[in-house]
């Protein structure tokens, strides 16, 4: 798969609310996942940006946030899901926020074919009365 995007952030824990340093990888079909480190052998988590977020903030929108630190408040990031949780996250400068920022509101827009279209054989259909209006393949067996 086709990556966006890869760089370390720091990752803030939703129990204990730590700060940790984890390396992120984007893909382009909506796959942010974060690992221990750069080698990607022990993946820590996976968000899937295309389905699961709904917005993405940074900076001085994500309220309620204390960034680590010898970080500004300029570095943070939000993802916030669909199922109303979020995913707090802080780059290494402004610019790399935004640029997070961009990236994955790229790949949670852009439309992925995951696989090539498969032939189809060619297909009688035919209107069957009584059976809601839609085609059905006549040489199937009506089950009434």
């Amino acid at each position: 798969m086709a990556l966006v995007k890869s760089g370390w952030l720091w990752r803030q824990s939703s129990i204990l609310r730590r700060w940790k340093r984890n390396w992120f990888v984007l893909y382009l079909d909506g796959s942010l996942v974060y690992y221990h480190d750069e080698t990607q052998r022990d993946m820590d988590g996976r968000i899937h940006i295309k389905y699961s977020c709904r917005d993405v903030r940074t900076g001085r929108e994500c309220r309620d946030v204390q960034p680590p630190d010898g970080k500004s408040r300029n570095c943070l990031l939000t993802v916030v899901l669909r199922d109303g949780s979020k995913t707090t996250l802080c780059a290494e400068s402004e610019d790399d926020a935004v640029a997070w920022k961009m990236a994955v509101l790229e790949a949670k827009s852009t439309p992925v074919r995951l696989h090539p279209p498969k032939r189809r054989a060619p297909f009688r259909h035919g209107l069957r009365a009584g059976v809601g209006g839609g085609y059905t393949n006549p040489s199937t067996p009506y089950p009434g």
